[in-house]
């Protein structure tokens, strides 16, 4: 555990991590604060936060299992310890880790007896599975267990349908948060019109990722939400051409590109998923820890070539968004 001492800037808003800890590989624990906040503000930040932090953050999860030789999910299979429908709930268990996009699948494929855990699931290479050693079942006869599965990346709930049972294929109820739970307290301080505010923030997960990661993901899905505000109101035009009128790149609101190239603040706030990235080379970047805006311009050409399935045609992807919206060039090489 990381305890640090807390300290209160009066100048400018800053946040910190106070106290972290991993109680389990299925439970991670963050303590965060942001201050100094005007009176109010830290209820219509924290109040936020934990919407964005409980609702708009995916996580990835088994949704369909596949046998032939099971019946119904109720079913008893010869053999194996667990009804089809206990091994159904300790698949739905299940914490995966991934940069999916969709659905993908995976399969189990073991001969008894013996227990049968979390890592032999036969995975694709972009899904992690937390804790390899989470029970599915045990196999008390020399049988083979087949099972497929499908693994969906998503926010919210996923309730199965009783019409959704066909041929062996079982759909799972998925529970794709991954943070657990989320608490925030304000600390008030100061007199009058002098009153400052701090707001504390609580963040469990499900160890998919880590409390610090989970806060970062909202703030960006939060800062995305309200990005629609900040283009240009179209007055007076008919619904019909407004069908017909190109979107505002989400950049437009920076009007002066010198300006924006300069200063960190506002390449720090201009995050990648904001851009015309593809999807695979969004993934690539995230998982490089490039972010934002700033992030990508500490890189250089031949440091995106070592991004791992990186590929050249990618790289010029990048370079024409960067060129296309701010004029900028990345260096060859760093210097």
């Amino acid at each position: 555990m990381v305890r640090e001492k807390v300290t209160v800037s009066t100048r400018t808003l800053q946040w910190k991590c106070v106290e972290s800890r991993t109680d389990s590989k299925l439970l991670y624990y963050g303590r965060f604060i942001l201050s100094p906040l005007m009176k109010g503000q830290a209820d219509t930040i924290g109040i936020a936060m934990r919407r964005a932090l409980l609702g708009e953050i995916e996580g990835t999860c088994i949704t369909r299992v596949k046998s032939e030789n099971v019946s119904h999910e109720y079913s008893t299979i010869t053999g194996i310890q667990e009804s089809a429908h206990e091994i159904i709930m300790n698949l739905k268990e299940i914490v995966l880790r991934s940069n999916l996009y969709g659905t993908c699948d995976a399969s189990i494929f073991v001969r008894g007896p013996g227990y049968v855990t979390a890592g032999d699931i036969i995975l694709p290479p972009y899904v992690e599975i937390v804790d390899n050693t989470q029970h599915i079942a045990s196999l008390t006869e020399p049988i083979n267990l087949r099972i497929g599965l499908e693994i969906e990346r998503n926010r919210g709930y996923l309730i199965k349908m009783p019409h959704n049972f066909q041929d062996g294929s079982y759909p799972v109820d998925a529970v794709f948060m991954p943070v657990r739970n989320v608490n925030h307290s304000i600390h008030s301080y100061g007199n009058g019109n002098e009153k400052q505010e701090i707001l504390f923030l609580e963040i469990w997960t499900n160890g998919s990722l880590t409390p610090k990661e989970a806060l970062h993901e909202a703030s960006r899905n939060l800062i995305d939400l309200f990005i629609p505000f900040l283009y240009k109101e179209e007055e007076n035009l008919p619904l019909e051409d407004n069908q017909h009128r190109v979107p505002l790149s989400p950049f437009t609101f920076h009007n002066k590109l010198d300006k924006v190239r300069k200063n960190k603040i506002a390449l720090k706030s201009i995050f990648i998923d904001q851009s015309e990235l593809s999807p695979r080379v969004y993934n690539c970047l995230i998982k490089s820890n490039i972010y934002t805006l700033l992030d990508l311009m500490n890189k250089s050409q031949e440091d995106l070539m070592k991004i791992e399935h990186f590929r050249l045609e990618d790289v010029k992807q990048i370079f024409g968004i960067l060129e296309k919206h701010f004029a900028i060039f990345l260096p060859k090489k760093k210097f």
